[in-house]
């Protein structure tokens, strides 16, 4: 690989992703007379407050077809926060008619103006990010730094950063994706000076990775990538960046490299399959699948996934530790929510083998030849070597047994994802059963059967 080839791929692809004039200009005049309007509904009400602009659109950083515009409407910082959520959705529901309601720390308006999508979200005006109120008021400071330090060579790169993190499956600070922010895209571009830079460096990563642009950090991270804050010394902007997306980016960073090419920014996920593709798998690979399929509990995403993931550990543990070899597991929810395990083994002999303490371990030697000696439902005690040994009748000879009983309950589950199981029941589906999913879920068990980095 040379550097024109590289050159080549990123010209290539920016001709696709840079927003041209007149995009540039249509955003720009929707952005301002939605500042005239926010100033206009100001006006109505007995506070000093101001709007600002924010996020990738403000600073250059947005791809062509992208079509966000937020404005926050900073309030007095001695405002109370009543104040602020009632004069914050006063001005967003004048300046956006039409718009809704949503809620993250406080309710805010969103809605549609000209084509483009708008949010208009009230923070408190504070002196510094670590003073904040709200978690949305640091968001004026991120903002601020960034358009002082990016130059336009530096945003074209940040815009090719953030085409390469989606292709790769790698974008989005959500807790579904779990990856790389826009603010961290920002930043590490920032750290290293452009795209190329970066992401040769990033091939030579040891996680922990830790940056801290302003050298003002005051708190120590354990994640795998740390960028603390510039405008905040106790924030890890990279806290939601999982491990396996922090290894995703040195994976396809040195993939790009070896070989430059623009299908890796667009890359396209493996095809869905049908139900026949399914079983075609199950026979290839002689394992068992298991599926448990129930309503998926009315949460957003953020609350929803980390649910998700604890309960389906908690399954593959508990599976794992009855003898039920997990070769892998995976979730994914629409309107139901599946936890999905694919077992090595399904079923098991009707008796287990128990090992206990050494014979020379007196105390506890005694006490478990105690606990079994006499009884006619087990094998032994016996000695294997210099341990008692029993075998014993095993709760459960098969996997489908397991998650059908309520020792379901005893693994770790997510509260929700508990609650609907319980009250609302769910469905088992085992072996070749799982190929009905493929009607719902058939992209997701693409993903599973064609995985890839």
């Amino acid at each position: 690989m040379t550097n024109s080839d590289l050159d080549a791929v990123v010209a290539a692809v920016r001709e696709r992703i840079d927003p041209d004039e007149e995009e540039r200009r249509a955003l720009a005049d929707a952005a301002a007379e939605l500042e005239s309007r926010v100033y206009d509904a100001l006006d109505d009400l007995p506070v000093d407050a101001d709007v600002l602009q924010v996020g990738s659109t403000a600073r250059g950083t947005w791809l062509s077809g992208d079509r966000d515009i937020d404005l926050f409407v900073r309030f007095p910082e001695d405002l109370d926060r009543e104040q602020l959520e009632e004069y914050g959705l006063d001005v967003g529901h004048a300046v956006l008619p039409d718009g809704h309601e949503e809620y993250a720390e406080h309710p805010y308006v969103k809605g549609d103006y000209d084509g483009f999508d708008v949010d208009l979200v009230p923070c408190y005006d504070v002196p510094t990010a670590p003073e904040i109120r709200s978690a949305v008021d640091r968001t004026p400071f991120h903002n601020e730094y960034l358009v002082e330090h990016l130059d336009d060579d530096l945003a074209a790169d940040v815009r090719v950063f953030k085409r390469f993190l989606k292709g790769i499956g790698a974008y989005g600070s959500d807790l579904r994706t779990e990856g790389f922010s826009g603010y961290l895209a920002e930043l590490l571009i920032l750290e290293y000076g452009g795209f190329e830079p970066l992401l040769r460096a990033a091939t030579d990563w040891h996680p922990p990775v830790e940056f801290d642009p302003e050298d003002h950090g005051t708190q120590s991270f354990s994640d795998p990538l740390v960028v603390i804050d510039p405008t905040d010394p106790e924030r890890n902007v990279a806290a939601v960046c999982s491990a396996e997306n922090v290894a995703r980016l040195q994976h396809y960073a040195r993939d790009l490299l070896s070989n430059p090419r623009e299908s890796l920014f667009f890359n396209s996920a493996p095809p869905a399959l049908d139900a026949d593709g399914v079983r075609k798998h199950i026979e290839r690979r002689r394992t068992t699948p298991l599926a448990i399929v129930f309503d998926a509990p009315d949460l957003v995403d953020d609350q929803l996934y980390p649910q998700l993931r604890k309960s389906i550990s908690g399954v593959a543990d508990g599976l794992d530790r009855r003898g039920f070899d997990v070769f892998r597991a995976t979730t994914f929810a629409g309107d139901e929510a599946v936890l999905f395990v694919e077992l090595a083994v399904s079923e098991r002999p009707a008796v287990e083998r128990h090992v206990g303490p050494p014979v020379h371990v007196r105390q506890h030697a005694e006490g478990f030849y105690g606990a079994y000696a006499g009884g006619n439902d087990h094998y032994g005690p016996f000695l294997d070597g210099d341990r008692y040994v029993v075998e014993r009748d095993r709760e459960f000879t098969s996997a489908t047994d397991f998650v059908t009983s309520d020792a379901l309950f005893d693994v770790a589950l997510g509260k929700h994802v508990e609650s609907t199981l319980r009250e609302d029941g769910y469905e088992v589906f085992v072996g070749d059963e799982v190929a009905t999913l493929a009607e719902t879920f058939g992209a997701e068990l693409g993903r599973f059967y064609d995985p890839r980095p």
